[in-house]
């Protein structure tokens, strides 16, 4: 059984001019224990995965029993287009209805929220109803739901203001080839934050995995 990924930069592979910033499907393989191909870029909005031949290109390596996880919504929500309960949930329907119809299981998950702290120490909320309209996506579809969105914002207020930056792409001068003169990035994930992700999506797929085999129907959603 392969895993296949669709998404934007939060889940694209490496890469190594950037290093370390990364996608957390970069270091999904070495979690999950199975082979992983990781077709997520970074910009990508669901219309461009599907209008790039990217997706076709995903679909045709999918076979009975894979998994295809799909993660957008941080570029769809600048586009009036691909409004959280129009054009951005009509790919998704389409994605899920693709997969099934080769015998896969759609998987979808929620937006990485963004590092963005207010001066009381709480997160702040970036995506709008876009998670919202993924959650309700999953029911309606009957198809497990991966909630990064709530997972992150959890971590990054766990964790604290300060802590929280050795997460993402948080550099002092120096310290990143790439970006000499250092960076503060509070969307894209370093190597250490990209793992992190990475172990609580391969946790959460082993449990929609092992409930999708303790029943007789799949696709059963699961909130993890």
């Amino acid at each position: 059984m392969t895993y296949h990924l669709a998404g934007d930069s939060t889940v694209a592979p490496m890469k190594p001019p950037e290093s370390p910033m990364s996608g957390w499907g970069q270091f999904l393989e070495q979690r999950i224990g199975a082979p992983v191909r990781n077709l997520a870029f970074g910009g990508a909005t669901t219309e461009s995965f599907l209008a790039s031949g990217t997706w076709a290109g995903l679909l045709d390596e999918v076979g009975a029993g894979d998994t295809v996880v799909i993660q957008f919504g941080h570029n769809d929500q600048k586009l009036p287009e691909l409004d959280a309960r129009g054009g951005y949930t009509d790919r998704l329907r389409r994605m899920v209805a693709d997969v099934r119809d080769r015998a896969g299981l759609a998987v979808l998950c929620t937006s990485c929220e963004r590092r963005w702290f207010n001066d009381s120490g709480g997160l702040i909320p970036t995506h709008g109803d876009y998670p919202n309209a993924v959650r309700d996506l999953a029911q309606e579809l009957h198809a497990p739901l991966i909630d990064l969105a709530a997972f992150t914002a959890w971590l990054y207020e766990d964790l604290g203001a300060a802590e929280s930056t050795t997460l993402l792409s948080h550099f002092a001068p120096g310290e990143a080839a790439a970006w000499p003169d250092g960076l503060a990035d509070d969307t894209h994930f370093r190597a250490e934050g990209a793992d992190r992700i990475a172990a609580f999506v391969a946790r959460s797929l082993r449990a929609i995995e092992r409930r999708d085999g303790d029943q007789p129907a799949k696709g059963s959603p699961i909130v993890s």
